[in-house]
């Protein structure tokens, strides 16, 4: 059993910025694939973005396009920690952001999700 926190959410004005991080405890998390996702009220949980191990230190990072640009996901294997750096926040993205951790294209752990909320 994975078990994966979140930290970081908070408030912020429009264009401002956040850094979510998600701890892990699964010791093999150099080569899981982590993923950001959030949910906003009322509405579906949307895909944010990706980490896929690659080889050695090497990951492919993927966006959705709605954050593509914005947001950057990095990840420290010493810690078993995922970041999401959120730049230049909108109001449109104001969820709850959950991080979650797979392979094979399945997500199958999940975090307790962390609040971000942008006013103007």
């Amino acid at each position: 059993q994975v078990q994966l926190v979140e930290s970081g959410g908070g408030s912020v004005q429009a264009g401002g910025s956040l850094r979510l991080s998600c701890a892990a405890s699964e010791r093999t998390f150099s080569t899981i694939t982590m993923g950001w996702f959030r949910q906003a009220p009322g509405k579906e949980r949307e895909f944010v973005g990706g980490s896929t191990w690659i080889r050695d230190s090497t990951y492919r990072t993927y966006y959705a396009d709605s954050v593509k640009g914005r947001f950057t996901i990095s990840r420290d294997s010493a810690k078993n920690t995922v970041y999401l750096q959120m730049n230049r926040l909108e109001l449109e993205d104001t969820a709850v952001y959950t991080c979650a951790s797979g392979s094979g294209g399945n997500y199958d752990y999940w975090g307790q999700g962390t609040q971000v909320t942008v006013s103007s």
